[in-house]
């Protein structure tokens, strides 16, 4: 099946208008935009997280991670960190698209995905 030249088009721009979480984890804290601690339950979690294989997955959301193997590919950079004083947010990793999303309120709501470049 052959794609339109516009609907090709059209894809390329809307990925450039909507970032998707392209999440790049950092060697140290310094270099991190968020430290996140990954919580034990998912009654812990500020976020529940779903990794997803393709950037086109994540879209304009918090709650879908891609992670990319550079720091400039990241719309967000990561820090896991192990205490979970020491995080900025507390992530539960899903299985299933319906059990990803924001929990609690957060000042990084809306920023993992929508970091400006």
């Amino acid at each position: 099946m052959k794609v339109p030249g516009w609907a090709l088009l059209s894809s390329l721009l809307l990925a450039e208008l909507l970032p998707g979480a392209s999440v790049h984890v950092v060697k140290y804290e310094s270099q991190a935009d968020v430290n996140v601690f990954v919580a034990g339950q998912e009654s812990q979690a500020d976020l529940c997280v779903r990794l997803v294989r393709y950037a086109s997955q994540a879209l304009g959301t918090d709650d879908f991670w891609h992670y990319v193997k550079y720091e400039s590919q990241a719309d967000v950079k990561i820090f896991f960190v192990s205490c979970e004083s020491q995080a900025d947010i507390r992530v539960f990793f899903v299985k299933h698209d319906s059990q990803a999303g924001w929990r609690t309120q957060s000042p990084f709501q809306g920023r993992l995905a929508a970091r400006s470049q």
